[in-house]
């Protein structure tokens, strides 16, 4: 049953007022009569499962979604919000999960697209005080970013700082943020916190959407939590603490974070010697046993993904070599690592893991074609045979193999890269961030499943930003710093401070 508690009687008008929203698309009902309001100066967090109708709800109230039913409040007046530009021009502004900026475009161009400051000639654009008006930007932001640099240049943290800057660049009345915090470095997340609190002084409401759920009770003042498109409860974050906001998310107990089980180890799957790339790496020395769990941990830049991406063959290197299964590899292009066993769930998913406008049944089969083709032919049958067993065998939430992938949420989205690597026998997989914006229910699968891997003698190299993932999941933690390894610690001995005073440094 629906329950709404209503603890701010005497409180201002609600800058946002959203009436039992509903939306539905083909065959998924998204949104099933929610309710939700926000107050001027208060950060009121959303949470819920992937699936649970965060990410519709925020497009409702950005315009990029028209609501089937159900009624929108501005200060205490009733508006249709039809476009995206329309929710802009009301003082709606989104920081969407999956970042919306031009590649070739830079900083500046970027946070002040279609707002430019206009030139002496007429038609023309004053390029200098745009780029210094974006520069003050990143100064209040605290962020050092090139504001002339293209956005294809920057790191994903680093393009999260210029959709947080293009937001609070316009004047809003409220911004509402999914999953801000998820590619940000402590520094950068330290700075979102007290820009936060500058926009609450000044009035701004603030829809706070993550998976953290350590940040909900750091920084919300209130916190709605929707369950399979419904709103389950509103209430004061001083009234809940993480076990209540877990339960009711998942309608059961999570009993364990990380459930880690510790795998036989075998015989090396993977020793990389001395792998060096002028600039990015030098002398990288790790192996990864059979049924081994290793993580690479450090702060962003600090080179985990391209160490990663050089054993896949996206990157080439310069100098060193690799051993698999006991034999001298050195892949060309991920194709040869892929023939040679070896699965790469990649950071972002959208760009490199999936197709999207392509299905369920036709991503799962994508990295291994070969085992539901004969003569080159391609079996529908054995394509919806093997995408129904990964669908049940992880959980995935879609309402038909035949859903195209973008309309999955992003947890249901990673669940169907796994599934891909998972059809092609990797005996190493490569996982970059592998629960990054991911609920805690579909998290704890996804940490089972890899207790599952890896006593099957899968060896698994993780890549996480997350410590306490780190910490929870690997048999061994190599730091990294600056594109070097600064320090190995054993599971035994791994603790965040360990992990943290190596990174840092």
């Amino acid at each position: 049953m629906t329950e709404i508690t209503d603890n701010n009687t005497t409180s201002p008008s609600p800058v946002l007022r959203l009436r039992n929203i509903t939306k539905s698309f083909p065959g998924v009902k998204a949104l099933k009569g929610v309710s939700f309001d926000v107050l001027p100066g208060e950060v009121h967090a959303l949470v819920g499962e992937n699936g649970a109708g965060k990410s519709t709800l925020m497009k409702v109230m950005a315009g990029a979604y028209i609501a089937d039913s159900g009624e929108i409040e501005i200060n205490g007046d009733l508006v249709e919000i039809r476009t995206t530009q329309r929710a802009i021009e009301l003082g709606v502004n989104i920081i969407y999960q999956e970042l919306n900026l031009v590649p070739h475009l830079t900083v500046a161009e970027n946070i002040f697209l279609g707002r430019e400051p206009k030139g002496l000639i007429p038609g023309s654009i004053d390029f200098a005080l745009m780029e210094k008006q974006a520069q003050e930007i990143m100064v209040q932001l605290g962020a050092s970013i090139n504001v002339r640099a293209p956005i294809r240049n920057l790191s994903v943290a680093q393009q999260q700082m210029v959709e947080i800057a293009k937001a609070t660049s316009r004047k809003s009345r409220l911004i509402a943020m999914d999953e801000p915090s998820a590619t940000l470095t402590e520094h950068e997340l330290e700075n979102l916190w007290k820009l936060i609190g500058k926009l609450k002084s000044a009035g701004v409401a603030i829809v706070y959407i993550s998976h953290r759920l350590e940040e909900i009770f750091m920084i919300a003042d209130r916190v709605t939590v929707l369950r399979d498109g419904e709103t389950i409860k509103t209430c004061n974050v001083k009234d809940v603490n993480t076990h209540d906001l877990v339960r009711m998310m998942v309608g059961r107990k999570v009993e364990d974070t990380f459930p880690k089980v510790v795998a036989k180890m075998g015989e090396p799957v993977l020793e990389v010697r001395g792998l060096t790339r002028t600039g990015v790496l030098r002398d990288i020395n790790l192996t990864v046993h059979a049924g081994e769990v290793v993580a690479l941990a450090g702060l962003v830049g600090s080179g985990r993904t391209e160490v990663a991406r050089c054993i896949f063959g996206a990157d080439k290197f310069d100098s060193g070599e690799m051993r698999l299964f006991g034999k001298p590899y050195r892949p060309r292009t991920p194709k040869d690592a892929i023939k040679s066993g070896i699965g790469f769930v990649t950071e972002d998913r959208k760009l490199q893991g999936l197709v999207l406008p392509m299905s369920v049944r036709e991503n799962t089969t994508l990295s291994a074609l070969e085992k539901v083709s004969r003569f080159g032919v391609i079996s529908y049958a054995k394509e919806r045979d093997v995408s129904e067993h990964y669908v049940k065998s992880l959980g995935t939430k879609t309402p038909t193999i035949e859903q195209r992938v973008r309309n999955l949420s992003g947890g249901n989205q990673q669940k169907v890269v796994l599934s891909k690597w998972l059809m092609t026998d990797s005996k190493l997989l490569i996982l970059d961030e592998p629960t990054r914006g991911i609920d805690v229910g579909a998290k704890a699968e996804i940490y089972l499943l890899m207790n599952e891997l890896a006593a099957r003698g899968i060896a698994i190299l993780m890549i996480s930003s997350e410590l306490p993932e780190v910490i929870g999941m690997a048999d061994r933690v190599i730091v990294m710093k600056e594109g070097i390894i600064v320090g190995e610690i054993p599971r035994t001995e791994a603790s965040q401070e360990s992990v943290g005073h190596l990174a840092v440094g």
